[in-house]
């Protein structure tokens, strides 16, 4: 088959426990491989917290939405196929019966939402304020603000591929790192116009220029420069400023990846290479279970044959698709 260049699909996806979930408009799937050995496929529907809004078509106010419903989603997904490797012998406790008899039938939603918020003031408590505190002390020793904006910006973006490596070396998040790599070769084989087979994903790359991390290092980079030409004396409001400052920065960072995965000009492979390099540590090469599982869940929720057809211009041979 003649090589083609990529062409934007709008699926997404994310690895989870043993699994992958790929989203398509507003219908996502998550298929895990259970314990047994089979692929279980559940199909959901989530429109977004700002469904039907203008707001979700302005352009850098969007991506601070989007990035919220992807922490919902992902959380969602993420309990469902840790669902299937669930200690049972692992005992409710008084606080477990305490918090489901205050919350009812709200509790599992609850506590979501309060291990989302939690992880949210960690990771902005160590990415965006630890650097400036640690940076703060050499202030009596460096006169020039714009060097300690660059060394502050220096030191979130070490902070950050730092934490990526650290948790890269951990088994099991190796075997979800190899999930995200089948999750991007799938989407990478329909965006090339290939059919959909477990051979012809694993000849794709695992690398993808809508990645999540490419997302997060975006933000890195754009913080750095907000944080340079954006300043205060109050120490306070400096921290202040640095919160508050959160959500443009990530409507930034969207519209940058959003441009990123429709477009292939010099620019856009320059501002993308960073991110890419991280993805070599993010996403490990899959075995082929792994990418049936991620053809099972793009199956759900993507006729990637009309795609084909209707974006390359043929139809999908049957005789292509026997191994």
């Amino acid at each position: 088959m003649a090589k083609r260049s990529l062409k934007y699909s709008g699926i997404g996806g994310q690895a989870v426990l043993e699994g992958i979930m790929m989203k398509n408009k507003e219908q996502y799937a998550v298929a895990v491989r259970k314990p047994n050995g089979e692929i279980e496929v559940e199909v959901e529907h989530y429109n977004g917290i700002m469904h039907g809004s203008r707001i979700m078509k302005v352009p850098f106010v969007r991506g601070v939405f989007q990035f919220i419903d992807s922490l919902i989603l992902g959380m969602r997904s993420l309990n469902f196929s840790a669902s299937f490797y669930e200690d049972e012998d692992a005992k409710e406790t008084a606080a477990d019966k305490a918090f489901n008899r205050i919350f009812k039938d709200k509790a599992e939603k609850v506590f979501n939402g309060l291990v989302m918020l939690f992880s949210l003031v960690i990771a902005i408590g160590i990415f965006m304020v630890l650097p400036y505190f640690v940076v703060s002390r050499f202030e009596e020793y460096v006169r020039s603000e714009s060097f300690l904006a660059i060394l502050e910006g220096g030191l979130r973006i070490l902070i950050f591929v730092g934490y990526v490596l650290a948790i890269s070396l951990m088994k099991d998040i190796r075997r979800v790192y190899m999930y995200h790599g089948a999750e991007h070769k799938c989407i990478n084989c329909i965006e090339k116009g290939a059919p959909l087979t477990v051979r012809e994903v694993m000849r794709c790359s695992k690398q993808h220029r809508r990645c999540g991390t490419s997302f997060l290092l975006f933000v890195m980079f754009v913080s750095v420069i907000l944080f340079f030409f954006i300043r205060v004396e109050n120490p306070v409001y400096r921290v202040l400023i640095r919160i508050a400052l959160i959500p443009v920065i990530a409507g930034i960072s969207y519209e940058i990846i959003r441009l990123a995965g429709k477009s292939n000009n010099i620019l856009v492979r320059i501002i993308s290479a960073p991110g890419m390099w991280l993805q070599r540590l993010t996403t490990r090469e899959p075995d082929e279970s792994m990418v049936e599982v991620a053809i099972a869940a793009v199956e759900a929720v993507f006729d990637w044959k009309a795609y084909l057809l209707e974006t390359f211009g043929y139809e999908v041979d049957e005789s292509w698709m026997k191994e």
